[in-house]
C-alpha cells in the first residue's frame, strides 16, 4: 500500500505533542502496551479516535487478530466495539472475516439493507451500527488481522475516507507487526521456561526416589511415570509434591518400583 498523503490528523492519545506524527505514536504505542493484547486495545481505541475525527462522528473500532495455532484475538475500543467482533466471530462470516480472508477491505454502506452476511448484518443494524468499513492489515505469514469500523449513520464511509482508511491501515500494520513479533518471541522464552522448571523438578524428584530405591536414574523415571499414571496427575504435579514434601521435612511420600 501506498503509505503518503494520509488525511487522518493524529488523534489526542496521552496528551502527545502536536508534531509527533501518526507512525511515531503508533509506535509509543507498542513501547507501551505490555502485552499483544494491551496494543491491540490501544490501537482499536487510537483508530477509532482517528476515524471519528475524519469523518465527523463518533466511530467504532474494533480488531480482529488471527495467529497459527492459537485462537481469533478480538480487541475494541469500547465493549461494545468488542461486542460486534465477538458476534460476528459467533456467525463465523462477515465482512470482517471476509477482509482477512480476501485480503482486501470490505465495505457495508448500509447494514440494515445489506444481503452479504445478512443476519451479522442485521443483528448489528438493531443495535444502531449502520455502516461498517473493514480493512486487512497484512501481517507476517501465519497471521492475518482487520481493522473494523462501524458508524452510527448509513453510508459513513465516502471512498477518499476508505481509501484513507487503507492507508493508515498500512502505517498500523507496521506497529502490529512488531507486536505480534514481540508477543511470538515473549510467548518463546515463556514455553522455555517453563520446560526448564519442569524439567528441574522431574530431576529433583527422580533424585529423590532414586535415593528411596537405590534405583538409577531412569528406573527412578519410571516410577514416576507410574505415580503419575496410577494418580491421574501430571508428570509435573506428582514430582512437585514430592519435592514439597521433602523441603517441608513432612513425612515422604515413598515411591516404590
Amino acid at each position: 500500500m501506498d503509505e503518503t498523503n494520509v488525511d487522518f490528523a493524529a488523534p489526542d492519545v496521552a496528551s502527545a505533542p502536536d508534531d509527533v506524527s501518526v507512525p511515531e505514536q503508533l509506535q509509543d504505542l507498542v513501547i507501551d502496551s505490555e502485552d499483544v493484547g494491551g496494543f491491540l486495545h490501544e490501537l482499536a481505541v487510537f483508530s477509532a479516535s482517528a476515524v471519528s475525527q475524519a469523518v465527523g462522528m463518533d466511530v467504532l473500532c474494533g480488531i480482529t487478530l488471527s495467529r497459527r495455532r492459537r485462537t481469533a484475538t478480538v480487541a475494541g475500543s469500547t465493549h461494545e466495539a468488542r461486542l460486534i467482533d465477538e458476534v460476528q466471530q459467533a456467525y463465523g462470516d462477515g465482512p470482517c472475516l471476509e477482509a482477512m480472508r480476501s485480503h482486501g477491505t470490505q465495505h457495508v454502506p448500509d447494514t440494515s439493507t445489506e444481503d452479504r452476511w445478512s443476519e451479522y448484518c442485521s443483528v448489528i443494524a438493531e443495535r444502531g451500527h449502520l455502516s461498517a468499513l473493514c480493512v486487512p492489515l497484512e501481517l507476517d505469514e501465519g497471521a492475518t488481522a482487520a481493522l473494523n469500523f462501524f458508524a452510527p449513520q448509513a453510508h459513513a464511509f465516502d471512498e477518499a475516507t476508505i481509501r484513507n482508511c487503507e492507508l493508515y491501515a498500512s502505517q498500523a500494520e507496521r506497529s502490529l507487526r512488531l507486536a505480534v513479533r514481540i508477543g511470538v518471541k515473549q510467548q518463546h522464552a515463556d514455553d522455555l521456561q517453563e520446560a526448564m522448571q519442569t524439567r528441574t523438578v522431574i530431576d529433583l524428584a527422580s533424585g529423590i526416589i532414586m535415593g528411596q530405591n537405590r534405583c538409577t536414574q531412569e528406573e527412578a523415571f519410571q516410577i514416576l511415570k507410574k505415580a503419575s499414571s496410577t494418580r491421574n496427575q501430571k508428570l509435573r504435579e506428582v514430582a512437585e509434591s514430592l519435592v514439597k514434601s521433602v523441603a517441608k521435612e513432612a513425612p515422604v511420600a515413598h515411591f516404590e518400583a
